[in-house]
């Protein structure tokens, strides 16, 4: 009874939160930026050897000497009334870059760009290994040199287009498509451009992307983390790491592992939002198994909630949200999406803060 009255409790806030939709931003009056910029996050020294002289002579690459490798580039945005909010740092997923949270395939206001409409400052990401993001590439020069066998190469997870039609739940098989969806299927193809090589076989344990984003919740003197589906539960591994900075922590799409009883009562102490999309179960085929990632995040929202902690499960159909797919923030209805984690952030993070 009380997942059923949640649900209703839910979908009366989205239905309030879609009447307001138009009143909430004015997407023709101009954007107004306070402060923007980039930077990196992390990253560690490494000393490179001088490389060998090829038998024909000549140079044999750059000379030895001290890299930075594993740092994580960050571009934000800064409203004129940002320090009245958290800030939001966002992470993407596999094989994507944080391209995911810019304007959708379709040409549609982005989940960056409505965050900022909203007053919300926003940190955007590059995964360590990933798009503007360093890695440590000396593996694969060792390789070449012949100084490392090829099995030292690592493996590149480079996603197909029917890979992704299946495992971003488009339709039930490749060139198929849910009735109701809401992924923008019209323009899968920007969304195909949007999809680079994984590198993060190169990575080192734990994954410095981790590390990075608590410390740069702890450099933005507190931030609300949010991943989506390779990223899903980094905000909870950063807060295992390091929870100093992280004022709450937002997963979409991804499955959660089994913690100790001493990890969920670190975690319990966040509050913490997970959201799921429609059709988990109804894909042919492709890697992912959605409804039993939706089942181990279901287990881990309860054992949250037993150890006293802030977690919400947000499964949309069961909110009367319909259709959506792996990539909700760039589906149709997106922006209704950001209204339901703006209002939790306001009900469960900031709480009257303003």
């Amino acid at each position: 009874m009380k997942a059923v009255a949640s649900g209703l409790v839910f979908a009366l806030i989205f239905a309030t939160s879609t009447l307001a939709q138009s009143s909430r931003v004015d997407p023709k009056k101009p954007l107004v930026i306070a402060k923007q910029g980039s930077f990196f996050v992390g990253g560690e020294k490494k000393a490179l050897p001088a490389p060998p002289v090829p038998p024909s002579g000549g140079r044999g690459g750059f000379g030895g000497g001290d890299v930075t490798v594993n740092q994580m580039y960050v571009q934000y945005q800064i409203p004129p009334n940002g320090n009245r909010h958290v800030p939001v740092v966002m992470v993407h997923g596999c094989c994507l870059s944080s391209k995911t949270w810019e304007t959708t395939p379709d040409g549609r206001m982005g989940w960056d760009e409505y965050f900022v409409r909203r007053d919300r400052p926003v940190y955007l990401a590059d995964q360590v290994s990933r798009a503007r993001s360093g890695f440590d590439a000396s593996v694969i020069s060792e390789v070449k040199a012949g100084t490392q066998p090829p099995s030292a190469l690592p493996n590149m997870i480079f996603a197909s287009q029917q890979i992704a039609w299946t495992v971003f739940r488009f339709g039930p098989s490749f060139g198929k498509t849910f009735p109701d969806g809401q992924f923008p299927i019209e323009a899968v193809d920007e969304l195909y451009k949007q999809m680079i090589p994984d590198l993060n076989a190169l990575l080192p344990n734990p994954n410095p992307t981790w590390k990075n984003m608590a410390a740069l919740a702890v450099q933005l003197k507190g931030a609300i983390l949010m991943g989506h589906s390779e990223s899903g539960f980094f905000p909870q591994q950063a807060a295992l790491l390091d929870p100093t900075g992280i004022r709450g922590m937002i997963s979409i799409e991804m499955p959660c592992p089994d913690l100790s009883a001493e990890q969920i009562g670190t975690l319990a102490k966040i509050p913490t939002l997970v959201m799921f999309g429609d059709h988990l179960g109804d894909v042919q085929g492709g890697p992912a198994n959605w409804a039993q990632s939706l089942e181990t995040c279901n287990t881990y929202v309860k054992k949250v909630k037993d150890a006293g902690g802030d977690a919400v499960m947000m499964y949309l159909p069961q909110m009367g949200i319909k259709g959506n797919s792996h990539m909700l923030m760039q589906d149709r209805n997106s922006l209704k999406l950001a209204d339901l984690i703006l209002d939790w952030i306001d009900a469960h993070v900031e709480k009257g803060k303003r």
